[in-house]
């Protein structure tokens, strides 16, 4: 256990700055979109730039470029807990693992409910998310009054809901496959894994193909953001907590905020507040905040009183309830999805809206349960 408590306690700690960050990044995009600078500020994010041999918008760069250096983060996450973390023991793991399908589930069943007989079904996945710097952030506010398993219990649960995105992303948000590409990107895959198991570990000679590889797979149909994880399962794994604590800085406090101004540049229409009553609108906000603790308290209900698992110790049901709206701040991984649901910039604008309004009330939610759990001491 120990192996897992200093990954979470420090998680926990810049979770909070890192959300704050992000709320400040996303104020200015949104102050600065909807004043008079706005044309200039939303022309930025669609400029061109690289050579004629390969060109991406500002924002593509970062969404096709940068974000892959997050993910790849992700995949770091995800393996370290697959090997020494809480997601190493089958049965110890089996409570948030399930917690996470519930709470991907029963979100895009509430999405799907409002928006059945809409043209907008393809952005069942976008209430399905969580952002685990927000949600541990939210955790962390209320001191030491949380206990540290939930702590745990909320972290492997954002980790596996991060890679059922990845999942999603590859199956469902992938345009026309490009197999050669795909063949060239696998074989290069291939020879990284043939590198660690002969543990080659100086880690230029992961680099330099990893990037050859995200070219592959951003011109393959398939989202370039997958090559980040898939690459994270290449390096030698005495590399990984060290590469995992030399990306969380400029992760945290430099792609993510630019991620955040970037696709939170959002023009609101006159009668804005009537989109919070669109179907599209509805269906996130639903999911995120309903959807998500819903299915939650659900799966874990089921798996406990199966006796396939048990509540964490000094867990009570209230506490996980609180975890579970915590759990509903999708944000930086919802909005990341609808950018890929929505290429209509309407749409996708109502989309960004709906999921602030979703992830503030998760998180306003989980905060008060906290909260009157303290002050009735249960």
């Amino acid at each position: 256990m120990k192996q897992f408590i200093n990954p979470i306690a420090e998680m926990s700690a810049k979770g909070q700055l890192t959300g704050l960050l992000l709320i400040v990044a996303t104020l200015l995009s949104l102050f600065i979109s909807n004043s008079p600078y706005r044309e200039s500020y939303l022309h930025f994010w669609h400029l061109e730039v690289g050579s004629s041999f390969f060109q991406l918008s500002v924002s593509h760069w970062i969404n096709d470029g940068l974000m892959v250096i997050f993910f790849f983060m992700v995949g770091l996450e995800i393996r370290r807990e697959i090997v020494h973390g809480e997601l190493s023991d089958i049965r110890q793991s089996l409570l948030p693992v399930l917690a996470a399908v519930g709470g991907m589930i029963m979100p895009a069943l509430f999405f799907v409910l409002f928006n059945q007989h809409t043209d907008f079904l393809q952005g069942w996945a976008v209430p399905t998310a969580t952002d685990i710097a927000f949600s541990l952030g939210i955790l962390s506010l209320m001191g030491n009054k949380v206990p540290f398993a939930l702590k745990v219990f909320l972290t492997a649960l954002a980790i596996i809901d991060d890679l059922g995105a990845v999942l999603v992303i590859a199956i469902f948000y992938t345009s026309e496959i490009n197999l050669g590409q795909l063949l060239y990107a696998a074989l290069i895959i291939a020879f990284l894994y043939t590198l660690q198991k002969f543990r080659v570990r100086p880690v230029i000679f992961y680099l330099l193909p990893g990037i050859i590889v995200w070219w592959f797979i951003l011109h393959s149909g398939v989202h370039a953001t997958v090559a980040g994880v898939l690459l994270a399962f290449c390096v030698p794994m005495n590399a990984v907590e060290s590469m995992e604590h030399a990306l969380q800085k400029p992760v945290n406090y430099l792609i993510l905020p630019f991620f955040a101004l970037a696709n939170t540049a959002i023009v609101f229409p006159d009668g804005g507040a009537a989109l919070l009553l669109h179907p599209l609108s509805l269906g996130i906000i639903a999911g995120l905040l309903l959807g998500k603790p819903l299915g939650i308290m659900l799966f874990s209900w089921i798996a406990i009183k199966a006796g396939w698992a048990q509540l964490p110790l000094q867990v009570t049901w209230r506490k996980l309830l609180a975890a579970g709206f915590a759990a509903g701040i999708g944000f930086t991984m919802s909005i990341f999805i609808a950018t890929l649901a929505f290429s209509d910039a309407a749409v996708l604008d109502t989309a960004k809206l709906a999921i602030l309004v979703g992830s503030l009330l998760s998180g306003l939610a989980g905060v008060m349960l906290l909260a009157s759990e303290r002050s009735i001491g249960n």
